[in-house]
């Protein structure tokens, strides 16, 4: 699959060009014929002789990014200064800060907001801890954790370089559901000290959003922690993924009118992404499933399995098919891919049934081209920006949260999360609902009111808490 120019691979190229003449119209042209893409021509500067202009391009990827600055050099008369790159740049510094709700003009602010008011706020709380809820930032903060051992696609590359994704994941919280979310990037990878870690840190937040921790360790951190905490323990590469998959899956067999109970479903990935998916899909009624991993298809002869595939294998494959995974796309409806790039071709999707679902997920490159996917399948979805249907956890988890926080839930349920995903679908209306729209954008101003609706009410039907001192409060006296 050739990748295309994207912003995530966008440079600004400052350079210098003679005054008049076609130079500036022959850099656009180089870096076309370059395979780039010109987003924007700003001149800085202006002289008798030459002319300073920022050129700004899309590139495929850093080395494509080079060429386009190589074919800008060769045009007579260019001469190249700085170039930057955009994604970069948008990271210097970090992409979140901390800032005052009150400001502290003077004696008397700073008497309220520290000492020495604060200590009766204090000694409320000590005299009543659930009013921390209601007294300080934990009712609306999130932590979002990491150890940097599964980051996006790209391995164990540890917590200082997980940071960066952390960073941009309370930001989507912030942007999406209004909620305070703190990166904590931890220097241990072993399960029971960020089990410690995270318990120790839990007063301060209303939910814990675990995040790229590998397999199989995550399942049992989230077990432990959902176990020992009274807050909501959520790892979103877990169950994120699988209620924005179940969510897509439910309209994607809307357009290919075909019954959720019915379908033979074939999922490529047993990890932390799989594994959840294939209980929630189990929850909402799919009978037929057959899961492969990069040992083959998963049943219960077969040797060495873990714990996790062993249960995989007890409740998936009735006909303990022990074949590969092409061999299982035979006579299938859908297939959902979490796993790796380039596993399957288009004549493998052709055997498949008619109007057929195929999610390829693999970031950034998918299981199957989705072009030649969708030569033989009804529905395409993958997990790309560039494609049609992308199937994206920024769709449900701030929402999730955002009604998990407005219920003071303590837990995740399966319940929520198929409320979650039934909310999301739902997002989709009858006239919008089409092959290449099954999941509405992250910018649908409803999809996160929606999703947080539903998880509230399945989480209890409470509502937000509006007020910071009801009626009932013992800080009223």
């Amino acid at each position: 699959m050739t990748a295309l120019p994207s912003v995530s691979y966008s440079i600004t190229v400052r350079l210098e060009v003679p005054a008049g003449g076609s130079t500036v119209s022959k850099l656009t042209t180089a870096v076309e014929q370059a395979g780039g893409l010109v987003t924007a021509l700003d001149v800085t500067a202006s002289g008798h002789e030459r002319l300073r202009i920022d050129v700004t391009c899309a590139a495929a990827d850093t080395e494509h990014a080079g060429r386009l600055v190589e074919a800008m050099r060769a045009v007579p008369g260019v001469e190249i200064g700085r170039v930057s790159d955009r994604t970069f740049l948008m990271h210097l510094g970090g992409k979140i800060s901390m800032e005052a709700k009150h400001p502290i003009r003077n004696r008397d602010d700073l008497s309220m907001i520290y000492t020495p008011g604060v200590a009766r706020v204090c000694l409320a709380i000590a005299a009543n801890p659930d009013d921390a809820r209601r007294l300080t930032i934990k009712r609306n903060t999130v932590a979002v954790v990491t150890d940097g051992s599964a980051v996006l696609g790209l391995g164990n590359i540890g917590p200082k370089a997980a940071l960066p994704v952390m960073e941009g994941k309370a930001a989507l919280f912030k942007r999406f559901a209004d909620i305070d979310a703190w990166p904590l990037c931890l220097d241990t990878q072993d399960p029971d000290e960020i089990v410690s870690i995270v318990k120790a840190i839990a007063p301060g937040f209303a939910g814990i959003n675990l995040e790229d921790i590998s397999a199989p360790r995550c399942f049992e951190i989230e077990a432990k922690l959902r176990e020992e905490l009274d807050i909501p323990v959520f790892h979103d590469d877990q169950h994120g993924t699988a209620v924005v998959v179940l969510g897509a899956l439910y309209n994607a067999l809307r357009v290919v009118g075909k019954d959720i109970s019915e379908v033979k479903v074939v999922l490529s990935g047993a990890g932390a992404a799989g594994t959840a998916i294939l209980k929630l899909l189990i929850a909402a009624g799919v009978k037929d499933t057959c899961v492969a991993d990069i040992g083959g298809i998963i049943h219960t002869e077969r040797e060495g399995l873990s714990p996790e595939l062993r249960w995989i294998a007890e409740n998936t494959n009735a006909a303990q098919y022990s074949g590969d995974l092409k061999g299982a796309l035979a006579g299938a409806d859908v297939f959902i891919g979490v796993s790796a790039p380039n596993i399957l071709h288009g004549a493998d999707i052709a055997t498949m049934n008619e109007n057929a679902i195929v999610f390829a997920l693999a970031n950034p490159t998918p299981e199957v081209d989705p072009s030649e996917a969708g030569e033989h399948a009804a529905v395409v979805a993958t997990g790309r920006s560039d494609y049609p249907n992308q199937i994206n956890n920024v769709l449900v988890f701030p929402g999730v949260f955002r009604g998990l926080l407005d219920a003071q839930s303590s837990k995740v349920s399966i319940e929520m999360e198929l409320a979650a995903a039934k909310a999301l679908a739902g997002v989709v209306t009858d006239d919008e609902l089409n092959a290449t729209y099954i999941v509405p954008s992250v910018f649908h101003p409803e999809v996160h009111k929606r999703v947080a609706h539903a998880v509230r009410e399945a989480a209890g039907g409470k509502a937000p808490a509006a007020e910071l001192f009801p009626d009932d409060s013992p800080v009223l006296g």
